[in-house]
């Protein structure tokens, strides 16, 4: 059974920083892209960023590009999102999802073949 679970989310302050986390069980993350997303009240979830299974592919939505990095701890079985200033418009509930897939899509969409996602983590910015 493929499992997600996000933690690490919280209260950041505008411009600072926070790392989540995406701990899997079930499968293998060298055969599943994992892809981040948000979604804030009322608006549509958000692709943010997608690690292919070795890790050589890489992608980011222009919102959080040169701030968020995604990286993985195979050993650990956990991808993380580092999030460095922060911004008031990145706070909402962060979602990872798992896709059995050798590289990213070229465009991060929550309803297109992410097939096992997790409960998500809140993340609240202060200004």
């Amino acid at each position: 059974q493929l499992t997600i679970v996000e933690s690490g989310g919280g209260l950041v302050q505008s411009g600072g920083s926070l790392r989540l986390s995406c701990a899997t069980s079930g499968f293998g993350l060298d055969t599943y892209n994992i892809g981040w997303f948000r979604q804030a009240p009322g608006k549509e979830r958000e692709g943010i960023s997608c690690i292919s299974p070795k890790g050589g592919w890489l992608n980011y939505a222009a919102s959080v590009k040169g701030r968020f990095t995604t990286s993985k701890d195979t050993a650990k079985a956990t991808v993380y999102l580092q999030m460095n200033n922060v911004k008031p418009e990145d706070a909402g509930v962060y979602y990872c999802a798992a896709m059995k897939h050798y590289w990213c899509p070229a465009t991060i969409a929550a309803n297109f073949g992410w097939t096992s996602w997790g409960q998500g983590t809140q993340v609240s910015v202060s200004s």
